[in-house]
Parts: structure tokens; sequence; C-alpha cells
């Protein structure tokens, strides 16, 4: 019997921002993207940072400009990204025009941080000049304390009028290139701000729960404010802000949406059992030598290890290889139907030998291949 496909709710409807050579919103898929690190200056050194970023999955990468040594840093480094560049400006209204000038692919604008709307309207009509989107980034640690007297204090209703306030500027100079987040540290408070803010208005949303922390528990709080949204159809790019190596963020973003269905799969995805009293084998060893050597080749492989055959093969047949235990050996299957017996010893090899035949080869070749 064929399982039932389980779908996310329907994606909310937003208007499309294109960001260099990445569409925001609109049906593009979303993105993920990471703040690099290093000090902008470092034209090298961000650069190789960059690089890493992209290549675990960063799509846009965002770069602090808060110096004119940043600005001539940007200068050097975006003709040489592999991916857009976004400037994060705060403060600094000449920052944010500099980081125009160096040929950013948008800005980032905290409204709780650079607050005279005519500078506000300044930094729109130039970024408007040069086609340059802006995403309206609120935070709830940052918020413009006006707001939060008006509504009570530091709430989604606060946080979605300073968004809106800051649009309204945009409006009088007749911009309207924008995207929006109102990110909190709070995951409550996140979600709750990003439903208010996907009713009023059609803008993409980039997701995030700021200062999320260090891994593991960073990750877990991250992932549980953005998958709960993304779940509801809300989000159209996604950053997972963690106190970790960035390369970190971007793979975490990558490895989300892929769980979720949301983007193709590029990399592993791994399953495993939690091993319990009916495990024959030593399962925790078993998976975590085979996640590492499987992780090495880089296989867009569903890969899974059992400990019994109680769940095994039900729960993994849509796997496209794995392992079902038994006493000291284990089933290999493909695609749910079993072609070898191999010993515990050997489940390792077997699993590894077998992902790289199915990329050469083909899981068709490989299912009608005679074994031993």
């Amino acid at each position: 019997m064929a399982r039932e496909q389980v779908t996310l709710a329907k994606r909310r409807v937003a208007r499309a921002v294109r960001v260099g050579k990445v569409t925001v919103g609109g049906d593009s898929p979303i993105s993920v993207q990471s703040m690099t690190t290093t000090k902008t200056a470092d034209v090298e050194g961000t650069l190789v940072q960059i690089y890493s970023l992209a290549a675990a999955g960063a799509e846009i990468v965002r770069c602090t400009c808060n110096s004119q040594d940043a600005a001539d840093g940007l200068r050097q480094i975006i003709p040489r990204s592999p991916v857009p560049i976004v400037a994060d400006i705060h403060f600094h209204v000449e920052m944010a025009l500099a980081a125009l000038e160096a040929g950013v692919a948008a800005l980032r604008l905290n409204p709780g941080n650079l607050r005279k709307p005519e500078e506000i309207k300044l930094v729109a009509r130039e970024a408007g000049a040069r086609g340059v989107p802006i995403r309206i980034g609120v935070n709830a640690g940052s918020l413009h304390p006006d707001f939060a007297k008006r509504y009570g204090g530091i709430t989604a209703e606060a946080m979605v009028a300073s968004a809106l306030h800051e649009l309204e500027l945009f409006h009088e100079v007749g911009f309207d290139d924008v995207a929006f987040s109102v990110k909190a540290s709070n995951v409550a408070l996140m979600i709750a701000a990003y439903r208010l803010l996907a009713e009023r208005v059609d803008h993409p949303l980039h997701l995030g729960v700021t200062e999320a922390g260090p891994l593991p528990g960073g990750l877990i709080k991250a992932t549980a404010g953005i998958a709960t949204l993304l779940a509801e159809g809300i989000g159209d790019t996604i950053r997972y802000s963690l106190t970790a190596d960035p390369v970190e963020e971007a793979r975490a973003g990558r490895q989300l949406l892929e769980s979720l269905g949301l983007r193709e799969r590029k990399g592993l995805d791994f399953i495993a059992c939690p091993s319990c009293g009916r495990a024959e084998i030593d399962v925790v060893a078993v998976a975590t030598e085979a996640q590492r050597e499987l992780e090495k080749l880089g296989l867009p492989l569903q890969v899974a290890v059992m400990g019994c055959n109680v769940n095994g093969p039900g729960e993994a047949r849509e796997a496209d290889i794995g392992i079902a235990a038994g006493k000291g050996k284990g089933h290999l299957f493909i695609k749910g139907k079993i072609v070898e017996v191999v010993p515990e010893a050997r489940m390792v090899e077997a699993l590894v030998e077998e992902a790289q035949a199915i990329m050469s080869e083909g899981i068709e070749a490989r299912l009608s291949k005679k074994r031993r």
C-alpha cells in the first residue's frame, strides 16, 4: 500500500524581490542566508569564508559595513564573490550610501538603530536609483523605544508597527523593493510577529531567531521558530543565527529545507533508529561511522541504518539504501528491497560501496544486479 503524500501548508504568496542573481519570494525556492564573522576590511579572509558558506549551501551572504574600511573591502569583495552580498547597516547613513557605491546586491536596515526619517528616505532614494532592494530588519533587542512604549513593551504588535512605519517612509519617496524580518531571541515572540506581519504585507519574509546561541541549544531554538513558520507556509528566505562557525548556519538551513521537502536534496539524508533493547548490533557505532564515511562522499542519497527488523525496512522503505540489522548481521536493502545479507563488521563498507555504485550505475541497475 502506497504511503499517503504528506504536504505542508500552501506557501504564502509574496511578491518577488531580486537580490543579485537570487530571487526572493514569488515562486522561487526558499533561499538560505548566512553572515560573515570576519572583518569586512579583511578582503581575502572574508572571501575565504564566503566561498565556504556558498559550498555549505548559502545562496546570499551578509557582510557588516560599519566603517569606511569595510565599505572599501566590499568594493573588492563583491566582484569576486560567488553569491550576492548584502550590506548590514545599523547606525550610520554614510555606511549605507558607501555600501551602495560599492555595488552591494541589497541592504539590511535596522529601524531601531537608523531612526532619522530624512536619512532613511535618502537611503531609499539612492537604493531605488540603483535598483537595490532593502530588507527592513526589525530586532526585538533593538526595537525603537517609541514603539515599545506605544504597545506596552516588546510585543509582536510593536515589532510589526516598527516595520510598517519604515515602509511608510520608503513609500514617501516611491520605494517599494522591500523584504522584511521581525526577529527575536524568544521563539514564541518571533513566531507571533511573523504571523502578524504575514497578514499585513505581501512582501517576502526573511525568517530567523536572532541570537539563538551556541550549539546544540541554538540549533534547536532556531529550528523551532523557522520550521514552525515554514510548515505554515510563511517564509521566503532563512538564516540560522548561531554562536558558531557560520558554515554551520548555512549547513543547518540547507538541511532544514531539504528535510521539509522545500528544496531538492543535495547532500546526505541519514536515517537511523535511536536503538533499543531489541537491537542485536551496536546501532550507535554503525550509524555514526556510516554517516561519517558517507558525508565525506557528498552524495545526495537517503541512507538508513535500522537496528532490527521490527521497523527497519518498513520505516525506511523510501530510503535509497539501508541496513536492517539482525543478530550480528543485517539485510542490505535498496528502496525497501533486500539485495544482500552482510555481517555487522562489513555494514559500513557495504553501505559506502553500494552508495557509490548507485551514483555511478543508477538504482534500477543495482536492483537488477545478481548478488553472491
